[in-house]
């Protein structure tokens, strides 16, 4: 039985190939929406687009490779867009990501790219972030501190079990309660030793594709 929230996904990552362009270089993201977008674009590339890809993961380079998509390590200019899902968004774009453990990465790819069009299920639309914990990719060293540091912001934090990242870190997962200021928290842990990257992602989204049914909500964010 397909559950209705894999429908959403597909029917986002739907809705996002019709921004993909022929001659352009893209970064993938990591996830299960990702997965969708991904299977919809090794289509398009068979049907005769060219499209180059930067992938946010070992296993998101590995599934595009797979399907005979071009995958490419590095690029010297901007990426034309980045398409990734996400564990949260809320209504002015800002959001959680990295519940696959790709946070470092998929900000890399954001941050370089033209337009950042983010994919989502109807269930991770809300009104605040928060309910979500906030991945945090730190050092290994000191990772005792790193948290303790972490938790004086109010966040409850746990040490994700048995998962190291493709960069050989590991990941603190925290939770904020109603994040009322995302830009913010997400400086403020940044400046805390040891710590790699916060999964929260700031004023980078371009579009979000809203699966809703076998269709899809389109919300520009100016």
């Amino acid at each position: 039985m397909v559950h209705q929230t894999d429908i959403e996904k597909r029917s986002a990552a739907t809705g996002a190939l019709e921004f993909v362009k022929d001659n352009s270089t893209i970064g993938l993201g990591t996830g299960t929406t990702t997965h969708y977008f991904i299977l919809g674009l090794a289509e398009l590339v068979k049907q005769g687009i060219k499209v180059r890809c930067m992938a946010s993961s070992v296993d998101t380079a590995r599934k595009a490779l797979s399907l005979g998509i071009s995958v490419i390590d590095s690029y010297a200019d901007k990426l034309d867009a980045y398409f990734d899902g996400a564990d949260e968004v809320e209504p002015g774009g800002s959001l959680i990501k990295g519940g696959g453990g790709a946070l470092t990465r998929e900000k890399i790819l954001a941050y370089n790219s033209r337009e950042f069009n983010v994919m989502v299920d109807s269930t991770k639309v809300k009104e605040k972030l928060g309910n979500f914990g906030v991945p945090i990719e730190v050092l290994n060293f000191g990772i005792s501190f790193t948290k303790t540091n972490i938790e004086r912001l109010g966040g409850k934090c746990t040490v994700r079990s048995d998962f190291v990242s493709d960069n050989g870190n590991p990941l603190i997962d925290c939770y904020f309660g109603d994040i009322d200021n995302p830009a913010l928290l997400e400086s403020t842990i940044k400046k805390i030793p040891g710590v790699v990257e916060v999964g929260l992602f700031n004023g980078m989204t371009r579009r979000i594709f809203q699966g809703k049914g076998n269709g899809y909500i389109l919300k520009e964010i100016k």
